[in-house]
């Protein structure tokens, strides 16, 4: 377990909070370890009935610790990242995300996974996945140009353009923008209780059936995306551009054709 990762229980509401705030929440394998574990048990406890996942008030995630990544890059299906992205993409429940502050890389594709977003008006949502010299991950690079039409999805994903709050919910990825991080948790918290207001087999029943058309394609394309990622991971172009970061200097892709 990750002593990033804290759980609270409110009756069958469970929050599951990211609090690393000295590296902005950037995720380590721990933490996606914990967080796996910790849907994993709240799907099969009955008495959970709804997850609100938050950084807090203040940050979401600034997306993956890029030293973790490159002192040990995830390989195949079973690694950590890759448990995470499953236990989120299968579990059945309701599950609500508050977002203040930035939301990076998979701090923006994992809300495409949620069932209700609240996002704060300021918060700084970007995918920089190819400015990286990766790939987008999780099901963005089919959902975004569903979602949004391709042109807006490749500034999204070719460029890495960031976005704000505001527009997430003007675009339909997130429900509501909300006036700073204190209101948006406290909105997130009160939908995510409604649900222990309501029948919860009949929940689950409708989350499934609103899940299901292309469900088997966008698993599909996780996995691809997911296998591609990794091997990029350790082509030169990356390895150049993670370095380029952890020096906070510009990344040179003048030399690759």
């Amino acid at each position: 377990m990750s002593e990033h990762i804290h759980s609270q229980r409110d009756g069958g509401l469970l929050t599951l909070r990211m609090q690393r705030p000295d590296k902005k929440n950037a995720l380590t394998r721990a933490m996606y370890a914990a967080m796996a574990d910790r849907l994993d048990e709240a799907e099969r406890d009955s008495s959970v009935r709804v997850v609100l996942l938050t950084g807090g008030e203040d940050c979401f995630t600034s997306g993956n610790d890029v030293a973790d990544f490159i002192q040990a890059p995830p390989t195949g299906l079973n690694s950590e990242v890759f448990r995470f992205m499953r236990a989120l993409f299968d579990f059945s429940k309701p599950v609500v995300a508050a977002v203040a502050g930035p939301a990076v890389g998979i701090g923006t594709t994992l809300l495409l996974h949620c069932d209700l977003v609240y996002v704060s008006r300021d918060a700084q949502l970007k995918m920089p996945f190819v400015n990286l010299g990766l790939c987008p991950e999780y099901g963005s690079s089919l959902i975004l140009p569903r979602l949004l039409g391709h042109a807006r999805a490749a500034e999204l994903l070719l460029l890495g353009q960031a976005f704000t709050g505001e527009q997430a919910a003007a675009w339909g990825i997130a429900n509501q923008a909300l006036d700073g991080g204190a209101a948006t948790l406290s909105k997130a918290r009160e939908m995510a209780q409604r649900f222990l207001e309501l029948a919860p087999s009949a929940v689950v029943d409708s989350k499934r059936l609103m899940r299901a058309p292309g469900r088997e394609e966008l698993r599909k394309v996780i996995e691809e995306e997911g296998a591609l990622f990794g091997q990029r991971l350790r082509s030169p172009e990356a390895i150049e551009a993670l370095t380029a970061f952890m020096q906070r200097r510009k990344p040179d892709f003048s030399r690759f054709a």
